[in-house]
């Protein structure tokens, strides 16, 4: 008996027994899955490598899967410090759901602020402001502002600060970056004599404003940046400002020292796009550039026909640093350090050109009532007179 068992053949044993024959077949797919996978992390790219393990910690911390963990790390840049408090900050008390209103409308339980809640057309309305202003065509003004919508901190507050400046200012282009899918839908609500354009509605992303009565939207592409890791582009759009052709572009460019030669890859490709348009039409970049001094000057500085605005001016010192640790205390930073990261860059149009940069101010500079300030960024007003 033993010795013809010992003759059976493995595919008879598997005919004999096929429960036995079943955990043979599974052990095999199981290790052939295995050794695929073994393959597919050696040819893994490091950056694809540090992403997977982030997910895995990500993942083991919150007890979530995998989808989860990549959302909320990819919203972070990749941060896990910054994705693991976004994922635990407690969800603030809606009080219209608490009387039995609508509820908010959330990516998961607790996971999401709805800022158009509480909101009403008299509340800090970016419309009130306006509707006093006399339109004037001899200039016009342009805001740029990294708001920080990753931090979920009083991002509620810090919403409202953001549209009162707006309101408080009344800009005819208004350059946001950091934007998140909750301050769009606020100012979709407050801001309804703007034309927002975003740069994309996922994650985090920069958006274009562009007051109704004043300035007149042509067309808007969106050039992507071939070799970021954060989910950054160059948002760009043609209007038309009191009879004059403009090319208005904002950009988020690659955060953190470490990224420096992405990011002058990104600033290259920026001013090629300057560069492309039309010698009629006048060129207008800005936004958060976490540009180094240093790293321009690599670049062999700018472009003959492209200029620094806060050098045009002058270089006036008070609104020299618009990311300050010393004086935003946003960041709870252990560190002091002061950088000029949002910039504002100029082609004139040839010929001299109608429109003139007249001057430059940082806004968001008071702490609001819950104690911090809009952003850790400080927001950049610029002044230009047109020559009609």
């Amino acid at each position: 008996m033993e010795a013809a068992a010992a003759r059976r053949r493995p595919e008879e044993e598997v005919a004999l027994y096929p429960q036995a024959g079943k955990a043979v077949a599974e052990e095999e797919q199981k290790q052939k899955e295995e050794k695929e996978k073994e393959k597919e992390e050696e040819e893994e790219s490091p950056v694809a490598k540090r992403r997977r393990v982030l997910c895995s910690e990500f993942t083991a911390i919150t007890s979530s899967d995998s989808a989860v963990a990549r959302s909320f790390l990819a919203s972070n840049d990749w941060h896990i410090e910054r994705a693991l408090n976004a994922y635990f900050e407690p969800p603030m008390e809606n009080e219209d759901e608490a009387a039995g209103g609508v509820p908010t409308a959330c990516a998961g339980p607790g996971r999401c602020i709805d800022l158009t809640a509480d909101a009403t057309s008299s509340d800090a309305s970016v419309n009130s402001a306006d509707s006093r202003k006399q339109e004037d065509d001899s200039s016009f003004s342009l805001i740029t502002w990294n708001i920080d919508g990753l931090d979920q901190g009083n991002l509620k507050e810090r919403a409202g600060g953001i549209c009162s400046y707006l309101a408080l200012y009344s800009p005819d282009v208004v350059f946001l970056q950091e934007v998140v899918p909750p301050h769009l839908c606020l100012l979709q609500m407050k801001a309804s004599n703007y034309t927002l354009i975003p740069g994309n509605i996922d994650g985090y992303f920069t958006v274009i404003m562009l007051k109704k009565s004043r300035v007149k939207l042509l067309k808007h592409d969106i050039i992507p940046f071939p070799t970021t890791s954060m989910m950054r582009n160059l948002l760009v759009v043609h209007v038309s400002i009191s009879g004059n052709e403009l090319c208005l572009m904002t950009s988020h460019l690659e955060s953190t020292k470490d990224h420096s030669k992405e990011r002058m890859k990104q600033l290259q490709i920026v001013f090629k796009e300057m560069q492309k348009e039309s010698e009629s039409t006048t060129v207008i970049f800005g936004g958060d550039t976490n540009l180094r001094d240093s790293e321009v000057a690599k670049l062999g500085n700018l472009p003959n026909n492209i200029m620094d605005i806060w050098e045009f001016l002058g270089k006036p010192q008070h609104c020299r640093y618009t990311w300050d640790t010393h004086s935003n205390t946003n960041l709870h930073a252990a560190y002091k350090c002061k950088m000029r990261f949002d910039r504002i860059y100029f082609r004139p149009a040839g010929g001299g050109g109608h429109i003139i940069p007249r001057s430059m101010d940082l806004i968001g500079l008071e702490k609001l009532d819950c104690g911090r300030f809009p952003s850790d960024h400080w927001g950049v007003l610029c002044n230009f007179d047109v020559i009609l």
